[in-house]
């Protein structure tokens, strides 16, 4: 696991809030995104709500389905003004991530939808092959 914290000050006057963390995509390596950026969160002074719901769901699906064996998947976390921008950078450009309704019975399948209804703004952009980043952004009113 690599682990960046950078707080320098911006031109806009304030400090840039950054945080960067490369994880190992397994369970484990999704919840300790989960539970670092909560730590992260908490020492900004920003509530967990819901950007560590968003955190773990962007995150459990770079582990799932952007898992390439030998290949990390990356979590940023930065702030600009009062908006908190979540990025998952996985090596599975190959497959991007839809939308879609879940079977009332299924174990899995929510998180995006879970993703879209918790934060204002969501996306994928296409990376350097292979790779590809899923992103969303909580204004400071939600967080």
């Amino acid at each position: 696991m690599n682990r960046e914290i950078t707080d320098p000050p911006s031109r806009l006057g304030g400090p840039v809030r950054n945080f960067s963390l490369q994880l190992s995509p397994t369970p484990r390596g999704a919840r300790l995104a989960r539970l670092l950026a909560a730590e992260q969160l908490r020492t900004w002074g920003l509530p967990l709500h819901p950007a560590e719901h968003i955190v773990a769901e962007l995150a459990a699906n770079a582990a799932t389905h952007g898992r390439v064996p030998g290949r990390d998947f990356r979590l940023l976390l930065y702030v600009v003004g009062d908006t908190l921008r979540i990025e998952v950078t996985d090596t599975r450009g190959d497959r991007l991530p839809r939308v879609r309704p879940a079977a009332a019975d299924a174990e899995s399948g929510r998180g995006l939808l879970l993703v879209d209804a918790l934060a204002d703004r969501w996306g994928v952009v296409s990376g350097p092959p292979p790779r590809k980043t899923v992103w969303a952004e909580v204004r400071a009113r939600a967080i």
